[in-house]
């Protein structure tokens, strides 16, 4: 097959896709938007909620001064921690939980290129899905699309942040060897790890909360096309 027969035929299929969307987007009501329209809102949206969940987390207090989003002490550590606080050592329990959150908080700026990537990368199919999701569509779409590659970036931001506070030294040991008995679960057996997998919760959890901001007042985002495209779903 020669270069222009292929490029035919993969513009003949994305523009069956695209019509698949474009149908849908009909029964939902939205029938005035183009494809393009839809696209562009939804990609507007998608980037603007990431950019605002990292700016609001990625920065001093981020994420230890919101419950929201706030870690906590892992597993059994926090039940042991009252007990721990009688024995006097109060001060490095306090240590740790803020290394932890501090450590999250240096990690998610990271995460800014990924997620703009995410939305470059949008395919038919994806805004399909996002369209038709839901509340947390968005939130689904980052985490299928960056948690692996982002655990693998947060890691060693993580483990630099942690590895001088002498009671996560102690708590790997101790949940290391649970985990192999299987007390612990294996994504917790290591302070690093479980840092890492609750920034990236933390993360998705407040990327969704600014969608459902612009989704139920596509007017105050101050777009154009947002007003446009999630002003048509209600």
């Amino acid at each position: 097959m020669d270069r222009r027969q292929f490029s035919s035929s993969a513009l003949s299929a994305l523009g069956l896709a695209a019509m698949a969307v474009w149908r849908e987007a009909q029964a939902a009501g939205i029938a005035d938007l183009s494809n393009a329209e839809a696209s562009q809102g939804l990609k507007t949206a998608l980037e603007r909620g990431a950019v605002a969940a990292v700016e609001l987390l990625g920065k001093p207090d981020g994420f230890l001064a919101n419950p929201k989003v706030r870690i906590p002490l892992p597993g059994f550590l926090a039940d042991a921690a009252k007990f721990l606080r009688a024995m006097g050592r109060g001060r490095q329990i306090d240590e740790l939980e803020v290394a932890m959150n501090r450590a999250a908080e240096a990690a998610v700026p990271l995460a800014r290129q990924l997620l703009v990537n995410a939305v470059k990368g949008m395919t038919v199919t994806d805004a399909k899905n996002i369209l038709t999701g839901g509340d947390t569509s968005v939130t689904a779409f980052f985490a299928d699309k960056t948690r692996a590659p982002l655990s693998t970036r947060f890691l060693p931001v993580v483990t630099k942040a942690t590895e001088k506070v002498g009671l996560a030294e102690k708590y790997n040991r101790v949940a290391g060897k649970a985990s192999g008995m299987g007390l612990v679960k294996k994504e917790d057996a290591t302070i690093e790890q479980y840092v890492t997998r609750k920034t990236l919760d933390g993360l998705y959890f407040v990327i969704g909360e600014e969608e459902k901001k612009i989704r139920q007042d596509p007017v105050g985002s101050g777009s154009a096309i947002l007003k446009k495209v999630f002003g048509a779903l209600k």
